[in-house]
């Protein structure tokens, strides 16, 4: 039960990190304020580093994580897309990326419960990204 529920919650971190990066790469081009193209870039950057970390992971269990559902990434492309042609700003880019952290961290909480036998290492990861999120959230709120 321990490595099932391991490798279900490193590939929902796995999943996560790629929708979080998808997301920034997508709002990139219409943020207009360098301190905070900077600040999502160096954001995409520590996902990546945590991407690393759960792939070297879940190769220790011969499992290839979990790619981002189609529909999903669809469904995101869209919203996202719609909420910057009806308005480019920062302050919307901002609102976009703190729905998204905020749905992120509400799933990963849930799975962290869900998967409650996972292991402390896989646990430790799904918090990490929880604070890598909370920390981005925290710091979008100046640019609403």
């Amino acid at each position: 039960m321990i490595e099932q529920d391991t490798i279900k919650l490193l590939r929902e971190c796995d999943a996560g990190i790629k929708m979080g990066v998808s997301s920034i790469d997508e709002v990139l081009d219409s943020i207009s304020n360098e301190k905070f193209k900077n600040y999502l870039i160096s954001c995409k950057l520590e996902h990546e580093k945590l991407e690393k970390e759960v792939e070297n992971y879940l190769d220790k269990y011969h499992d290839d994580g979990k790619e981002i559902s189609p529909m999903a990434k669809t469904m995101s492309w869209i919203k996202t897309n719609a909420r910057l042609v009806m308005d480019e700003t920062d302050h919307t880019v901002a609102d976009i990326m703190i729905d998204g952290c905020n749905m992120g961290i509400k799933s990963l909480n849930r799975y962290l419960n869900q998967y409650e036998a996972a292991d402390e290492k896989s646990k430790e990861i799904a918090k990490k990204l929880i604070y890598v999120e909370e920390e981005l959230v925290s710091e979008m709120f100046q640019y609403l």
